[in-house]
């Protein structure tokens, strides 16, 4: 078991590296703070004296072993709009998005597991092509548009509930159906999927000619086994939560981390999009390794794929 985590460490440290390798060339290929933060129309005095103030003067292999230096020394650096610390900045929107992100995992477990599994054991019924009906139109209707139906629907034809702003709890509700339906949808495909394969295998056949209840063999047999690829899916969506709140942030003016990259990507504000997405690569490196964890408990099997071949 030590192996297999210790593999699985050394290839969450690589994917991070990656990440934020990619995203800190990006920013500098995508253009100039200096000139978005001054203004074109600053004299080159002041916009020189900024750069160099940054550090944006330097080599860009300079700026990049000094970014990691300073993600090990645990400083982020400053905002370069404001000069405040990054930390401070992402760390006060946390709770913003985190009150969307965890009743919106909620949903999704509590409605798409059951949803898949009830489906799954009343195939073809009314029920299940019901099922299969929302979980193809949640896969297939982006975030994005889903939440501007909501918006249209609920806020502007109905007025039922505020489309924008975080005043008060109704707020969140909007977003957080928005980002839940399509978890739901997405993880009852998935789960009913997973569980019509193992209710065909030959061992569930097997435990049911022993005189085994239907409900002793699902509940011993199947769900332990259609568990395995569920798991799969929930520790991507779990990893996805952060990053898809970016869109759904932004069409409701939640004042989220997501909110936060984006307008720190229009603002250039380099230091601030850097935690961000460092923030969110570690979690989705976070949810992959609770994953992998969850494989070797429920699965023994999966401990022996970590060692190398004798």
């Amino acid at each position: 078991m030590l192996h297999y985590l210790l593999l699985r460490l050394l290839r969450a440290a690589v994917s991070i590296v990656m990440v934020v390798t990619f995203v800190f060339v990006v920013l500098r290929l995508s253009g100039d703070p200096a000139m978005v933060i001054m203004g074109a129309d600053a004299p080159p005095e002041a916009i020189d004296a900024f750069r160099k103030a940054w550090g944006l003067d330097q080599a860009l292999w300079i700026q990049y072993f000094s970014f990691f230096e300073a993600i090990f020394s645990g400083e982020l650096g400053r905002s370069m709009r404001d000069g405040r610390d990054v930390v401070s900045v992402v760390l006060e929107r946390v709770p913003s998005t985190l009150a969307l992100t965890i009743p919106a995992f909620l949903v999704n477990l509590l409605v798409g597991v059951p949803a898949g599994v009830y489906a799954a054991l009343h195939r073809n019924s009314f029920i299940d092509r019901l099922v299969m009906v929302m979980a193809v139109t949640g896969f297939a209707v982006p975030s994005f548009i889903l939440a501007m139906l909501l918006v249209l629907i609920f806020s502007v034809s109905l007025g039922w509930l505020p489309s924008a702003g975080q005043d008060s709890w109704v707020n969140a509700i909007l977003p957080i159906a928005t980002m839940g339906f399509g978890g739901a949808a997405l993880l009852a495909r998935f789960t009913r999927s997973a569980m019509l394969e193992v209710l065909g295998q030959p061992y569930i056949r097997t435990a049911s000619a022993k005189g085994l209840s239907w409900s002793a063999v699902v509940w011993r047999h199947a769900l332990q086994n259609a568990a395995i690829p569920t798991i799969t899916i929930i520790g991507f969506m779990l990893g996805g939560l952060v990053a898809g709140a970016v869109v759904v942030e932004s069409v409701f003016s939640w004042p989220g981390v997501g909110r936060l990259l984006v307008v720190s990507v229009a603002n250039r504000d380099l230091a601030v999009v850097q935690a961000v997405v460092l923030m969110i690569a570690m979690t989705m490196v976070a949810a992959n390794m609770i994953v992998d964890v969850l494989y070797g408990l429920v699965d023994p099997r999966m401990h022996g794929q970590a060692r190398p071949a004798r």
